[in-house]
Order: C-alpha cells, then sequence, then structure tokens
C-alpha cells in the first residue's frame, strides 16, 4: 500500500509532461528579424534640411517700402524748400510794408498834431533811429509849430535793396504835398529814403533813415 501512495498518478503524469514551459516576463514580444527591422528603422539618417526660398513677393514688398520711403524724404524736402519759400517772401514783404509806414510817418505830419505825429514815428522805430529822433523830437515839435506845417506824404514806389536774415534795406520814393496855412496847396516836393528795417521778435522796425537824392 505504501508503494501505491508513491506512485504518480497517470493523470499527473500526462498533465507535467503536456504543459509547456512559461514564458520569461523579459523577454522580447517579437523574433530576431522583426527586432532587427525595429532597430533599423529607428536608426534612419535624418532628413536633408529644406533649402529657404524668398518668395517673389517678399522681394516686391522690399521694394515698394523703399519707394515709399524714397517719395516720403523727398516730399519732406520739396515742404522744407516751400515752407523756406514761403517765409523769405514773408519778411521781404514785411520789410516793404515796414520801410513804406515808416515813410509816411515822416512825411505826413501836421503842426496841428506834432505830438501825436512823433509818438507814431517813434513807435515804428528802433535801435539808432529811435535814439536820434527821441532825442531830437522836441526840436522837431517846435519847427512844426512855428512854420505852421502841414505835409501830406504818398508812397510813389518802395522796393527791396538787399536783405540779411533779419534785416532788410528798401528804397522809397515819396510825393510830399506841402500845405502852407497862408497861401494854401504849394508846389510837391519828391523825396527818396532809404530805410533799414529789423525784425524785432514778430514785429518790423525801422532802425536808420537816410535821404538819398
Amino acid at each position: 500500500m505504501a508503494d501505491d501512495a508513491a506512485t504518480p498518478r497517470p493523470q499527473d503524469t500526462v498533465s507535467a509532461a503536456g504543459a509547456s514551459p512559461q514564458r520569461d516576463v523579459d523577454e522580447p514580444a517579437g523574433d530576431g528579424a522583426e527586432g532587427q527591422q525595429a532597430g533599423a528603422a529607428g536608426h534612419s539618417p535624418p532628413p536633408a534640411p529644406a533649402r529657404r526660398l524668398i518668395p517673389v513677393d517678399r522681394w516686391a514688398l522690399a521694394a515698394g517700402l523703399v519707394f515709399v520711403a524714397a517719395l516720403a524724404g523727398l516730399a519732406g524736402w520739396l515742404g522744407c524748400r516751400a515752407y523756406e519759400g514761403h517765409t523769405a517772401a514773408a519778411n521781404r514783404d514785411l520789410f516793404v510794408q515796414a520801410a513804406r509806414q515808416c515813410a509816411v510817418n515822416l512825411s505826413t505830419v501836421d503842426y496841428e498834431h506834432a505830438d501825436a505825429d512823433v509818438q507814431r514815428i517813434l513807435g515804428l522805430a528802433t535801435g539808432t533811429f529811435y535814439e536820434n529822433f527821441s532825442r531830437r523830437s522836441q526840436a522837431f515839435i517846435d519847427n512844426l509849430r512855428q512854420s505852421r506845417s502841414k505835409l501830406v506824404g504818398t508812397v510813389a514806389e518802395a522796393g527791396l535793396e538787399s536783405e540779411a536774415g533779419d534785416e532788410g534795406h528798401v528804397l522809397v520814393a515819396v510825393t510830399v504835398q506841402p500845405v502852407d496855412a497862408k497861401t494854401g496847396q504849394e508846389q510837391p516836393q519828391a523825396w527818396r529814403m532809404r530805410i533799414t528795417v529789423k525784425k524785432v521778435g514778430g514785429a518790423a522796425k525801422v532802425s536808420h533813415v537816410a535821404f538819398v537824392s
């Protein structure tokens, strides 16, 4: 009976012989050929970098920007030149108008309004002319009153001789009509003056007056 217990049963022998061996968990699932193919696929050389090509539209855009910049520069230069020309023309007109007004102030006086006439002349004067005329203004008033003089001046012609910066020299021709209190109107006289005008702040002032023949 002891031998029967030690002898293995037939079904146990068949089960042990027919059982397939267990696979190791670390064994790769694929065979050798499949592994080599996978390795070859993983180590393929990288593709060559594509050449960078600048589209034609980008060159056209760059050329357009350069053209626009050139036009902007030209427009700025023309605008600056136009502004300078306008400023120069405005200065010339300012010099001539101030000289004309000064000539009228000097040639249109009335002994009955001598003080006001002197103030009108000084209001347009500056520099040497202002100093000289203000110093002699009282003698000028006395002479007008003593001679009872009345003069009416009219500018016949005025033109800019030269200019330099904020200063201009203007030649003015004036027709002066004296009016005598006793005998009435006298023969007109022709005066010619060379007047120097200077810009003082935003206004034009007369700095020198010379009578010329």
